[in-house]
């Protein structure tokens, strides 16, 4: 890799372009005695997560097209591909972003509207393993880069998002770029340079959802990060301020351009309020299937009616009415509720399949589900009411009610422990609490 250098263009936009200043001095110079603990905390947790969706993730159709791609292309031996070899660096990116992603059970962030960590750890591992980066410095670069992808993804706000674009794949790219050049080293200057070549790759759309073109939008975030700050430390010169003024990615792709996305960078890490899946479908289902475990037990054939209310955002998004796939079950607000009062374990990855979406039973059970939109529900809340022969139950679930780190902790390791086994599970979370670096985390990742 050629010695980072100076670009000379970035005075000229560092005074029009606040998000982008504000975000580059924050990869740049945030001091490690300057991240808490607690953000950290949740960063370790969600590494070890993106492990295990990564691993169990890595015979899913998607991830072999990707994975059988980069290698056939092959190149210079950089980075390790989740259950392949080695590839030059945004290639094991673009995959293992895909590959994490697969199985769509990775972490989620509300106010971000979507799954930062695809992004930024493929990326950052990718780096790290090219740069031979320890494994404090691979940490804290993807905490640097999913509090970049969270703080865009709420600059650009509802509207980008509602508009149809994917947030996992636009905010994404550019925390993927940051984490890219903190491992690199990259100065302030350097680092809006990379935002603003980033803003001219970042892309992902929602009517790719239910498709392997949902992945494949976090694999690009992770590869298009990767790759401007390559160029960029290798002297490419492109107007750093792209991600914000007229012209640029937010006014362009419907961001909402909201200054309070700002508000605390550096002493408030919005990332402690990353969510992470414990049922293997969209997280806009989650809310609904934890009421209904309120409610457990019923009998499927005693219930006349089930309605389900929610936030508009999700109607998009994740009401799928009669999906025939496993892959379509994830977006399914109807099949999710009957496959879990048929018995079926929503956290299994084997429940989300053609033969259950084919099942008499479970279609005719999905047939008694209403779904409508109230704007008063809260975005990560649900309302659930159930008709019986007995009556009529209710119950509500808010996915941002408060879990204490340890309660948190516990149920990701044994999430882990359900897609690794317990074993490897119990590794991973001792490499990632003694701060393994990535060459040991990619040997685990190819094994």
């Amino acid at each position: 890799m050629p010695k980072a250098q100076n670009n000379p263009m970035t005075s000229a936009f560092e005074t029009t372009a606040p998000i982008t200043a504000a975000l580059a001095r924050f990869a740049a110079e945030t001091a490690e005695n300057q991240i808490p603990e607690a953000p950290m905390a949740v960063m370790q947790l969600s590494l070890l997560d993106w492990v295990a969706c990564a691993v169990a993730g890595a015979d899913e159709p998607v991830s072999n097209i990707l994975r059988d791609m980069v290698m056939a292309e092959g190149g210079a031996p950089q980075a390790t591909v989740v259950g392949g070899g080695q590839v030059p660096a945004r290639a094991a990116a673009l995959a293992n972003g895909a590959i994490s992603h697969a199985l769509d059970y990775d972490d989620t962030h509300f106010a971000h509207i979507g799954h930062p960590s695809v992004a930024v750890v493929s990326a950052a591992l990718a780096v790290a393993e090219k740069q031979g980066a320890s494994g404090r410095a691979l940490q804290q670069a993807c905490l640097i880069g999913v509090e970049t992808a969270t703080r865009v993804g709420v600059w650009l706000g509802r509207d980008h998002y509602q508009g149809g674009f994917h947030q996992t794949g636009t905010a994404g790219a550019f925390g993927a770029a940051l984490a890219a050049a903190r491992l690199m080293g990259f100065s302030a200057a350097q680092c809006e340079m990379t935002l603003g070549l980033v803003a001219t790759r970042a892309s992902g759309l929602k009517s790719q959802f239910g498709t392997m073109g949902k992945p494949y939008n976090a694999g690009i975030a992770a590869s298009n990060g990767v790759e401007a700050a390559e160029l960029v430390a290798r002297g490419f010169v492109a107007n750093p301020g792209a991600l914000e003024l007229a012209q640029g990615f937010g006014p362009t792709h419907m961001g909402q351009g909201d200054l309070l996305a700002l508000a605390g960078l550096g002493q408030d890490w919005l990332f402690e309020t990353v969510s992470h899946k414990f049922h293997a479908c969209c997280h806009g289902l989650h809310a609904a299937l934890e009421a209904l475990q309120e409610l457990m037990p019923l009998r499927p054939e005693e219930v006349s009616v089930i309605e389900v209310t929610t936030h508009p955002r999700w109607m998009s998004v994740c009401n799928q009415p009669a999906p025939m796939t496993g892959l379509g079950a994830k977006f399914s607000y109807s099949t999710v509720l009957a496959m879990a009062l048929l018995g079926h374990d929503t956290a299994r990855l084997d429940s989300y399949s053609d033969q259950i979406c084919a099942d008499p039973a479970l279609q005719a059970l999905r047939a008694k589900v209403r779904v409508t939109a109230d704007d008063s529900t809260s975005e990560t809340g649900t309302r659930l009411r159930l008709q019986t022969r007995s009556g009529m139950f209710e119950a509500t679930h808010d996915l941002i009610t408060p879990m204490e780190l340890q309660d948190r902790k516990a149920k990701v390791l044994r999430k882990a422990k359900s897609l690794l086994g317990e074993e490897r599970a119990q590794r991973v979370e001792a490499l990632v609490a003694s701060y393994a670096d990535a060459v040991e985390l990619g040997a685990l990742l190819r094994g």
